[in-house]
């Protein structure tokens, strides 16, 4: 072969190994080629990139060194096995440059010689980092949903409990009337129970059945009202600033749930700067598609986001992976419930918003709640008084009750006593139906939601107004969520259990006005 022919085979072979990394360049995975002593030999554009250098540094460098500790920790074994004639597959992860954790797969296939023997191994990866944030995400959204079906079940049969208990304190506080007991025993027992119907408020605020009332709110005015109220609740070592990129924010939410999820959110912060710091609360108009919309189970569009700000301790990523469990709090014992951050998760998700939060440690966190985005054209607008009838309207008037729980039907008919009603009682949808039929003098129906038999207080209503449309009807419900309660039948008052005597007799007032 002449020397000119020579020179034209190896421009032929340089070329086509540079159509060979060009090709391999472009690929979406990571490709490289390490030797039996454990040196690389070779590795493509993205997989050099991956480990924070370029194909020409990676090459005739040992695996640990370009991989790092970290990695070789976690890869050392599979390596040792594809050397040693094993095709192997596994999974691996790394920090990544803005300290995010990064996740591969990645398989090792030998290279066999002419004699049989492993002279090295192909590595083939790709970045699944993306898919796990997804498998995560879902993970966690099941987890949330079946932590929330629990806590709402526990919270109807706790409120159950809590009207009974509730019930009979105020009757024995009405009996013994100005008894030193009173003070010294009933009054603490009833503030106490009043207490467990706060957390089930809460347990009922994460699983999304607290009853809301959302009007247009103007977000900024109410957050500099908000940052005052805060001023009074933070030391001194806090300073607080307010700020927002859009003049005219109003968002479709309850003003007095917001409030209180924002103070919620001083609070924490106020805990994660025992040293003293800055909180920041931020207003604009978000607006989300793609990716981020999905991340956050949102439609696209544009959203109020409230962005609350410390620079305080932070945390690290498994605690940020369980701060909106209930119960869970890294506050010592008695410091914290750990329902306060679950309440505000709840809220937003019930509003029809999303809640997404960042935090690094010693850097500080930064959680934002997004709110829809009320219409340009509706005005802000105050929540109207309810009219009250004359309590008069009560004395004489028949109700029929209806309860399956005897404890709680027992209370309730004392009340309804106490208020000058006469009481008919039932224990079933379908009893209390055929009292409705067939006994004209019943003046009003006071009823429970849940209860047995294939007669709900929901399939109560709608009987009670296809028979008797003009009967004033009263629900009482241990949950709080509109598609559950029946808030969403025409005329029907619901009153949440439980409930004071004085919370009884204004339902029954409204209804009947």
């Amino acid at each position: 072969m002449s020397r000119e022919q020579q020179m034209s085979s190896e421009e032929r072979l340089s070329h086509s190994e540079l159509r060979l990394r060009q090709i391999t360049d472009t690929i979406p995975a990571h490709v490289g080629y390490f030797d039996h002593d454990w040196v690389f030999r070779y590795g493509n554009k993205r997989y050099a990139q991956w480990f924070g250098t370029t194909s020409e540094a990676m090459k005739d460098r040992p695996i640990p060194e370009v991989i790092g500790p970290h990695v070789f920790a976690q890869v050392e074994d599979k390596v040792r096995r594809a050397l040693a004639g094993e095709q192997v597959s596994y999974e691996y992860s790394m920090p990544g440059p803005d300290g995010e954790t990064r996740f591969t797969r990645s398989t090792l296939v030998p290279d066999f010689g002419p004699d049989g023997e492993v002279i090295g191994c192909y590595v083939h990866a790709v970045d699944i980092t993306e898919q796990r944030r997804t498998q995560d995400a879902l993970a966690q959204a099941q987890k949330m949903e079946a932590i929330g079906q629990l806590t709402g079940g526990l919270a109807h049969d706790f409120n159950n409990m809590l009207t009974v208990v509730m019930g009979n304190l105020q009757g024995l506080i009405e009996v013994l009337g100005e008894h030193p007991a009173v003070d010294e025993y009933v009054q603490p027992a009833m503030a106490a129970a009043e207490g467990g119907a706060g957390l089930v408020r809460r347990l009922l605020a994460f699983s999304r059945r607290q009853p809301i009332v959302p009007v247009v709110v103007e977000v900024n005015g109410l957050v500099l009202d908000m940052a005052r109220m805060i001023r009074r609740s933070l030391p001194s070592t806090i300073a607080i600033s307010t700020a927002s990129r859009d003049v005219d924010l109003r968002a479709l939410v309850d003003p007095n749930q917001l409030e209180s999820a924002l103070l919620n959110l001083a609070l924490n912060a106020r805990d994660a700067m025992p040293n003293g710091g800055e909180l920041r609360i931020e207003c604009s108009l978000e607006c989300i598609e793609g990716r981020a919309a999905a991340d956050l189970e949102l439609p696209p569009g544009c959203y109020v986001q409230i962005a609350v700000s410390d620079n305080g301790t932070g945390m690290d990523s498994a605690t940020l992976a369980r701060v909106f469990e209930p119960f869970f709090t890294t506050k010592s014992f008695g410091r914290g419930s750990g329902l306060g951050l679950p309440m505000v998760y709840g809220f937003i998700k019930q509003s029809g918003g999303g809640v997404r939060i960042r935090s690094r440690q010693a850097v500080g966190t930064t959680l934002s709640l997004l709110l829809p985005q009320a219409p340009q054209q509706v005005q802000a607008v105050a929540l109207p008084p309810v009219s009250v009838a004359p309590a008069a309207a009560l004395e004489g008037r028949l109700v029929l009750l209806v309860e399956d729980d005897d404890k709680v039907r027992d209370v309730v008919r004392k009340q309804l006593s106490a208020l000058g009603c006469a009481v008919l009682e039932a224990e079933s949808g379908h009893e209390a139906a055929d009292m409705v039929e067939n006994i004209p003098a019943i003046g009003l129906v006071l009823s429970d939601i849940v209860m047995p038999g294939g007669m709900d207080g929901r399939a109560l209503a709608r009987f009670v107004r296809r028979f008797r449309p003009e009967l004033p009807l009263v629900l009482m419900s241990g949950y709080a969520d509109k598609a559950e309660d029946g808030r969403e039948e025409a005329d029907v008052q619901v009153l949440d259990k439980p409930f004071s005597a004085e919370q009884l007799a204004a339902a029954l007032h409204a209804a009947i006005a």
